[in-house]
């Protein structure tokens, strides 16, 4: 384990940057947090991240500060998850401070308009690289039939049925754990059954 002005160190770097670059709230900010959080500083899995971020998308609140505090908690405990959310929205708070005042000279100015419509296919293209990225390791895990299926039955919940981003999260987390467990029983009693025909086969 990294010492602790180190973890300290490397989690105010990371919340602030995330926290100054995330354009958008939080669905822009998550590639940049898994990026540091997976390949930058390697404090978790891409499968754990892909299971925390379900589990923040499912509780309330803004989801990029969920998110800081869990990395915060996972490094360093209760103090890391407070300071990793005071360092992710403190850019964010200085800046509103300062440009308060100038909100409505830039709010008709093309200019900002122009930043705006530039930066916003930026976030799609960010958001779509990691959807692809975790659909590849969802249809991985549970075979290209069963992935590409429950692609289509989450796309049909949230668009079709208009049921609650929460709601199909939870749903889908809940025929995960019981789908995993019965495929682990499953597997434990063929290996059961094949030790025993071995052992019945000896003389």
């Amino acid at each position: 384990m990294k010492p602790r002005h180190r973890d300290y160190l490397d989690l105010g770097v990371s919340m602030a940057r995330t926290g100054v670059l995330g354009y958008g709230g939080g669905p822009s900010v998550i590639p940049l947090i898994r990026h540091d959080a997976v390949k930058r500083y390697q404090w978790l899995s891409d499968e754990e991240f892909g299971e925390i971020l379900a589990l923040a998308n499912a509780l309330p609140g803004p989801i990029a500060t969920k998110m800081a505090a869990y990395l915060g908690y996972k490094r360093r405990g209760a103090w890391g998850a407070a300071y990793a959310v005071v360092m992710h929205i403190f850019p964010s708070i200085l800046a509103m401070l300062l440009l308060l005042s100038a909100v409505n000279l830039l709010a008709g100015s093309r200019v900002v308009k122009g930043m705006i419509a530039a930066v916003s296919p930026v976030i799609a293209v960010m958001l779509g690289v990691m959807a692809y990225e975790f659909a590849k390791k969802g249809i991985k895990s549970l075979g290209v039939t069963a992935g590409i299926l429950f692609m289509l039955l989450a796309l049909l919940l949230l668009e079709v049925f208009k049921v609650h981003p929460a709601l199909v999260i939870v749903l889908f987390l809940a025929y995960g754990a019981v789908h995993y467990r019965a495929v682990a029983r499953l597997r434990r009693k063929r290996k059961g059954e094949r030790k025993h025909q071995e052992g019945g086969g000896q003389p």
